[in-house]
This record gives C-alpha cells, structure tokens and sequence, in this order.
C-alpha cells in the first residue's frame, strides 16, 4: 500500500542505523535500537539544524543546508547506535572527530560520484569513442559511468551481511512511517501489511541528485567553457570538476523540491512518473524486515514524536536510555 502525503501530515523522516533507526520529528529525533540482550534501548535527542534563519527555509535554498544537517545528525546517530547496541558509555563524538567523519564522507562522495566519472569518460575520449568537455557525448559518458557506479555500489555493500540488516531496519523504518501517515494505529503488526518503499526517501534523492546533475552538467558545462576556456588541457578539466562541485549546492536544492513534489502529488500518471525510479532503486537498498526490527521502528517514532501526538502508537516494552 502507498499513501501519498497530504498537506496537512506532519512530516516524519528517519534513517536506519546499527541495528536500530533513527526518526526525526520537528526538533527532536528518537533513537533506538535493539541490543544483543534483546531488549530495545531508545532515547530522545535535540535535531541539529542549520534552518535557524527564516530564509535558509525558503524553497529552492532550503535543500543544500538540509542535506549537510541530515549527514551531520546521521552520523551522530550512528555514532550512538554503536554505543547502545554494545551497552557501552563511551563518549559521544566531538565536534572535530564529527566534521572529520563528515569530511571524510563527503571527500569519498567526490571522489566516487564526480572525479572517477570525469577520469573515465576522458579515457573514452582518449581511445576515441567519445568526445571532449565541450560536446554532449562526454557528459553522456559522465552521466553513464556515474549512474554505473552508484548502482554497482549499492549492490556491492548490499552483499555486506551487516549491511543487508541495515537495508532491513531502512524498509521497517520505511513502513511504519507509512501506517503513521495514514492516521491509523501504529504497530508493528498493523506496519507488517504497509510497502517497505516511500516517495521521500534519501535513496529517491541520491537518484534525483545524480539525474539532474547529468544533465545541468551537460548543458551548464559548454556554455562555462564557451565564455571561459583555459589554455591547459589540465586547467580546463580541473576548472570543469571544480564547477561540477559548485553545482551541487543548486543542484541538492532542486532535488530537495523535486522530492518533496512527488512526494504530496495525489496517487496518478505523473505521481506515478516520478515516484517509479526511485521506488525501484529502493527495492536495492530495503528489505523486508521482521516484527522485531518493526518494533524497534515504532520506539523510534515514539521517541521522536511529541507526547501529545503518541496516542494511536503502540509499542513494545523499552528502556529509556539517558544521555
């Protein structure tokens, strides 16, 4: 079953971690996780926002800032997920080890998704079956091998054992959001029955960002290079991937809108157009999950979830976790 979202619908996202998932609602996200003792452990933790001023929280400059407090709330939630889940209190990452795991992130981001794609479609040139910077088939190229290396990726960690539990924590995370969304109760047996897929997923955006960065890049490029072309091969190429980089602050903002359009559009053709890419590459990075990993989900969201609006949630016996 999949629901739309309505206008009205409080908006709740999450993300799975090491054996557990974290969901966030408003300025708080609940986190919890399933410890090897077999009881669930979950806390309730400020958001870390960058949206602090009204106009960062405009359309169409909202989605940059949203994407870098997401990394940086996701990995403090991995980061404690491992703390729980070993019944260990081990102290929380400080600010430089944070900036150094998010650097480190984003560095192999680059690396895999902008450089090693440019690198390749040059040796397409260099053999002849392509041409340079200027021309459409170099981004096509470009486009063909960054779309290959996203999907061999994915299928790759997927083969991971612990991996594949994450992949399972992301569809039960993925399905309770869904009986929440329908405004009846919320268990883990009545979330059993929903999809493991949702039109908002990080995965669906990963997929938009790689999309329309294909083909800004094979329009915005040229016109770049027509205005402004370095004398050095080397200069030309390294000022090529340094505006690729540029474009991903525009380019994660028009994501981040395109998302969340397909998201509200009422079930049809277009709903439909735009939601089938994603929702198809979801069902590489979700899997069914069983009741006990749907029970973690619903502490999750209990957590997240102001006091006055946990009535219609039924969970599983957990500990609070203090932190």
């Amino acid at each position: 079953m999949m629901h739309s979202l309505t206008a009205d619908c409080p908006i709740v996202g999450g993300q799975a971690v090491m054996e557990g998932i974290m969901m966030r609602y408003g300025d708080f996200y609940g986190l919890a996780v399933r410890c090897p003792d077999g009881k669930i452990r979950a806390q309730r933790l400020p958001w870390f926002s960058l949206l602090r001023r009204p106009w960062l929280k405009k359309p169409f400059i909202r989605g940059f800032p949203i994407l870098l407090e997401t990394l940086i709330n996701g990995i403090r939630a991995l980061n404690r997920s491992v703390e729980l889940a070993a019944r260990s209190d081990g102290e929380e990452l400080s600010i430089w080890e944070l900036l150094l795991s998010l650097g480190l992130a984003v560095l192999m981001a680059v690396a895999l998704f902008v450089v090693a794609p440019h690198l390749l479609s040059l040796i397409m040139l260099w053999l002849g079956a392509g041409g340079d910077v200027e021309g459409l088939s170099f981004h096509i190229w470009d486009g063909f091998y960054k779309c290959c290396i996203f999907m061999s990726y994915i299928w790759l960690i997927s083969c991971v054992p612990d991996i594949r539990r994450v992949f399972q924590y992301h569809g039960a995370e993925h399905k309770i959001i869904h009986a929440y969304e329908s405004g009846e109760k919320v268990s883990a047996a009545t979330a059993a029955h929903m999809s493991r897929l949702h039109p908002r997923c990080g995965t669906t955006f990963l997929l938009f960002v790689i999309c329309i960065s294909i083909v800004l890049h094979a329009v915005l490029v040229p016109m770049l290079l027509f205005f402004h072309t370095p004398s050095s091969a080397v200069a030309k190429h390294a000022l090529t991937v340094a505006f690729k980089l540029a474009l991903m602050i525009p380019i994660s903002a028009l994501a981040y809108e395109l998302i969340r359009h397909a998201a509200r559009l009422p079930d049809g053709f277009w709903a439909s157009i735009l939601r089938a890419p994603g929702l198809s590459l979801q069902r590489l990075t979700t899997y069914e999950p069983d009741a006990a990993q749907l029970e973690v989900a619903v502490v999750a969201l209990h957590e997240a979830l102001d006091p006055s609006g946990r009535g219609q949630l039924h969970t599983a016996p957990y500990e609070k976790w203090s932190a």
